[in-house]
């Protein structure tokens, strides 16, 4: 079964509009048990995309944010014909606090990989989006593979500090290696603000697959690279958090990688 694009993007920014911004600073906000928030505009954006996901392509189960753990485990081992993974706000604090920075995003696995990827900022109206060997785009400008002509000390960065082991994060504050820092609080609309050049390399400790698994192929589409403090694949077919290091450029992406100290990975960190 197919995915029309259109079909998907009509879905996802109707629901934003109708089921986030209406909420927006009116949200009441909840703590789950491991410490995160979740507000009732979380639930009804799940519950939302549920229901329209499985009316227009009902062969595709759906794993959301706001699930058990063991449901999501389960529909992650048995993806080989489709699945949805979605969250349905992705920057909550952010939402509660007025912050106008969240988006919801959608990613549709297949065979233990994203096959396509969906991320919508309501604020800005700025859907992003990526198909698997079909390039990237934000609305109807397609995100151009380039190379940043910059040095690593000349860039900004996305960091979020919090996430990262200690003695990294000092390294970071006592040391840094780029020009400024920036924290905006939704994952997935950082891996697309990177892909669209708004910052220069990333780095975060610890987030999950519905947090990264549309944006980072969205980075991928649109030429950037990307992996974990360990030097392995950020995706995975897992909700174990992962960690993620990514810059547009190859050559910048090298340096990056190279301050971390990164293991070597053949194929890219060799990449040109």
């Amino acid at each position: 079964m197919s995915v029309d694009i259109e079909q998907l993007k009509d879905i996802v920014i109707r629901a934003a509009e109708q089921e986030l911004l209406p909420r927006f600073m009116g949200s009441e906000r909840r703590e789950k048990q491991d410490g995160s928030v979740i507000t009732e505009a979380d639930t009804a954006m799940q519950s939302r995309l549920r229901a329209e996901l499985a009316a227009q392509w009902p062969d595709f189960p759906m794993l959301g944010e706001e699930m058990d753990e063991s449901s999501q485990r389960r529909l992650l081992r048995d993806d080989a014909a489709g699945l949805w993974c979605v969250d349905p706000l992705d920057g909550t604090s952010n939402f509660v606090a007025g912050i106008p920075f969240f988006a919801v995003s959608v990613a549709l696995l297949k065979g233990g990989r994203p096959r396509l990827g969906m991320v919508y900022d309501p604020v800005r109206r700025e859907c992003f989006w990526a198909e698997q060997g079909r390039g990237a785009w934000c609305n109807e400008q397609r995100l151009v593979t380039r190379d940043v002509n910059l040095s690593l000390s000349q860039t900004v960065a996305l960091i979020d500090l919090k996430r990262l082991d200690a003695a990294l994060a000092r390294r970071l504050a006592e040391q840094p290696p780029y020009a400024s820092q920036r924290s905006f609080g939704s994952v997935a609309l950082d891996w697309c603000w990177i892909a669209a050049g708004r910052g220069h390399v990333y780095l975060h400790g610890k987030q999950r697959i519905w947090d990264y698994a549309a944006g980072s192929l969205i980075l991928a589409e649109a030429g950037g690279h990307a992996v974990t403090l360990d030097g392995e694949a950020v995706y995975h077919a897992d909700i174990a958090p992962r960690s993620a290091v990514a810059a547009l450029g190859g050559r910048l992406f090298n340096a990056w990688c190279e301050w971390l100290e990164i293991p070597r990975v053949i194929g890219v960190l060799d990449t040109p």
